[in-house]
Order: structure tokens, then sequence, then C-alpha cells
């Protein structure tokens, strides 16, 4: 008779927790804001086993549980979730002077060159993903380069870490230098390869990365939305609308399309599972035509705003006679941090020129859930509930003096939750957990 392997012990934290029910922007935060003062949650083998009041959880869990007590200045929830970042862009962030296309030439394609050699891409992955881990990103949909190799490196070392993630080689075989362009037929080819490797291996996924229109021909365009179709349960990621001048010279590219999203649509690259990085200057059609598919938007306010390009009207997007999934997204390295926090704020800014106010709790949403739901992963990711994967994030609510100040004037549960997201930054970050395992402590960094 074979013995059963014996259950992990429960592990529990404790402290003011955060989650989300459903939707805010359509149901209302009454209906779907879970705020518990004190809390526990409790995991076991990667999952959540139990959430509540402390008082109730607590005469729940076996005897002996290890409870680790955050304190009431601690706030739990769900680990960030990031829809659109470019790893290999992360030796280049902070870089001066240029708008989107001429950014692309003038930093983007010689850095990527650089990612042919895959130890060079392994370092800049294991620097990405301890950056991740440090500012509460449990999550991420990334960008590789067109190298196989840079998919490869990523893929890795975020297995050996446990990370839930997704990501895609690049397609580009036009409009781009020598060493950074495919074709139709080796892009599909090697994405092939990639996907047996590694799509649903652990908690890897695929995404299936045509750039952008702008660098892909019909050809490849038409190859790649041939792909998705045998593999439709991987995601697909593109750049849609990011700038003006982005948008004319996609219609002098693609002059028999009626619009932008047209070019994808028309090659079989909208639909479930499809995130569209910024949109910022999408028209009414398309974004009804992204309602009607189930395509996701993800909103890079630091990287709109750094390249000039716009600002995302995310109340449009999610307007309730048509409500477009929106997640966020640090779009390192345009983006100009990799704290969720500070993204968040940005986003805050981002709605204001667009003349309305989005509220901490719906910002804290498009971080959680909301960027999980852009994935299609909210059945496992974004919330804390039992049997959701316990990616969890704890923030210190008090992190920096003048936080801690400001804290003492705060009106209530939302004032606080602004503040963070306006001040706060990767010094927020207690803790991220991984699976139920502690990936990154502020007091013990060298864990990641």
């Amino acid at each position: 008779m074979t013995e059963r392997p014996a259950e992990s012990p429960v592990t529990a934290l404790r402290g003011p927790a955060l989650s989300f029910s459903g939707d805010p922007f359509s149901d209302g935060l009454e209906r779907t804001m879970v705020h518990e003062p004190d809390a526990i949650v409790a995991m076991q083998d990667g999952r959540i086993t139990h959430f509540g009041p402390a008082g109730t959880v607590q005469r729940l869990l076996p005897q002996g549980t290890e409870i680790r007590d955050y304190g009431k200045d601690a706030l739990i929830s769900a680990g960030f979730v990031d829809t659109h970042v470019h790893f290999p862009q992360t030796p280049m962030i902070a870089a001066y002077g240029e708008q989107l296309l001429d950014w692309l030439e003038k930093y983007t394609f010689p850095n990527e060159l650089k990612f042919a050699d895959k130890e060079h891409a392994r370092r800049v992955a294991r620097i990405f993903l301890r950056e991740n881990l440090r500012n509460g990103i449990t999550t991420s949909c990334v960008y590789c380069t067109v190298h196989p190799q840079s998919v490869d490196a990523l893929f890795e070392e975020a297995e050996a870490l446990g990370l839930r993630l997704a990501a895609g080689k690049v397609l580009m075989d036009r409009n781009a230098p020598d060493g950074l362009r495919d074709t139709a037929q080796s892009g599909y080819d090697q994405s092939q390869a990639l996907i047996a490797k590694w799509h649903g291996r652990g908690r890897l996924l695929y995404a299936i990365t045509p750039r952008f229109a702008g660098t892909s021909s019909p050809e490849q365009l038409a190859a790649a939305g041939a792909l998705w179709r045998v593999h439709d349960d991987c995601l697909m990621q593109t750049h849609i609308a990011e700038s003006r001048a982005e948008v004319a010279w996609i219609k002098e590219l693609f002059p028999d399309r009626r619009s932008y999203l047209d070019v994808y649509d028309h090659h079989g690259l909208c639909g479930r599972r499809a995130l569209f990085g910024h949109g910022i200057w999408l028209q009414d059609d398309e974004l009804q035509r992204l309602y009607v598919t189930g395509a996701a938007i993800a909103h890079c306010p630091t990287s709109n705003f750094f390249l000039g390009s716009g600002a995302f009207d995310v109340f449009r997007a999610t307007a309730r006679e048509r409500p477009i999934r929106v997640g966020l997204g640090t779009d390192i390295g345009a983006g100009t941090s990799f704290s969720i926090l500070a993204t968040l704020g940005e986003a805050y800014k981002a709605s204001q020129l667009n003349g309305r106010s989005l509220s901490a709790c719906h910002a804290y949403y498009l971080a959680t859930r909301g960027s999980a739901r852009a994935m299609y992963l909210d059945d496992r990711i974004g919330s804390l509930a039992p049997g959701m994967e316990a990616d969890l994030v704890v923030l210190d609510m008090r992190s920096t003096p003048l936080i801690d100040f400001r804290m003492n004037l705060a009106a209530d549960f939302a004032d606080q939750l602004f503040v963070q997201m306006t001040l706060a930054d990767d010094r927020a970050v207690q803790a991220t957990y991984v699976a139920g395992r502690m990936a990154y402590s502020r007091t013990a960094p060298g864990l990641v």
C-alpha cells in the first residue's frame, strides 16, 4: 500500500486586509470591496484555505498553526499583477529625450540586440524578477525579445521562484534592425516550440507576442493569428494606439483596414485573452469591438506620460454600456517605476486629465483582481478567497516619516489607501508571498 504524501503545514498572516469579490466599476464598491480591519489569511500547499475576520478564522485553524501578525498598520492583499512590461528594457529605464517611435530606434532596438546572449538575458531576468518581488508584483505579462533564448532565460528564472508568469518571444519581421528581425515562418516555428516547452508548465503561461503592427508584416500577423487559433488557451499581447504618430503610421502601412484595431482583428488577433497595451487613442467603434470580443487593455500611465503619448481614459474604457476589461501595466522601461503604488498615482493623474477622479479603492482593484481579470486569471489570482493561489503582498501603511504623519490625519480607509498610491513606493512593501512561500521580506531582502 502506497503512503499518501504528508500535507504541508498551514501558515497564516494576520492584519488588516483588502480584497474584491467583483468589479467595482460596474457593480459599485459597496457590493465588491472586502475590507477586514483585522483579518487572517491562511495558506496550505500554495493555496488560500481561509480568509476572514481574525476572531472567526482563528478558531477554524489546526492547533499550533503559525500566525505571523503584521499589526494594525499593515495591509494584506492579493499580490499585484502587471499586465504589460518589457523585461529586456530594465537596463534602459530612464532613457532621456524621445517620444515613442524615435525612442524605439534610439534606445530599445540597440538594447534588445544584446539579448542574443542568453547569459545576459538571464542576468537581466534575475534583476527584473527581484524588482517585481520587491514591489509586491507576483504575476506579470512580459515581452521578451525576438530571441527564443530570452524567453527561456526568463521562464527558467521564474520557474525557480515558483511564479505565475506569462511571457512570449517578440515577433518582428520588418522596420527593425538586422539581428532583431525574424520571418513570418521562423517566428511561427519558434513560438510554437516555446509554447510546447513552457505553456502550462507549472505556473507558467505563454503569450503570443507580435510587438505591434508597425514591426510585423501582414504575413506575420496572419501567422500569429493562425498560431493563436491552434493554441487559443495562450494569451496574445501587443501594442495599440499608444501615440497619435503611431496611429497615423499604422494607417499608412495598412491603408485597406478600417482602423488600428481592425489590423489585428482582420488577422485573427482580437478575442478572449488578448491584451492590448495602451489604447489611448482608440475610437468608439474600436472600444465596442474590444468589448464584444472580450479583449482587454493594459493601462500604462507612467510610460504614457514619460513618452508624452497621452492620458488613457479608464472611465471611458469601463463605461457600463460596454465595460472593457482593463488591467494595469508598469511598461518598464518607458515606464518609470516597478512600483505599482507609484503607477496607481499616475493612473489617478491620467483620470484627472480626463476630467474624472479615480478612487483609491477602484485603483487598487485595477492592480489586483482587475489585472487578473484582464489576463483571464481571476479564477486563480487577484483576490483573497479560499481556493485561490496564495500570492500575497503585505504593505506597511506608515513606510516613511511623511506617510506616517499624513496617515495620522487620514479621514477613513479610502483616504489612507489614497495616501499610499500618492506617496508610497517600494519601501511600503513589507513582504511578498508566492504560492504561500515568503519570497521577499523587507527585513531579509536576500530571500529573493
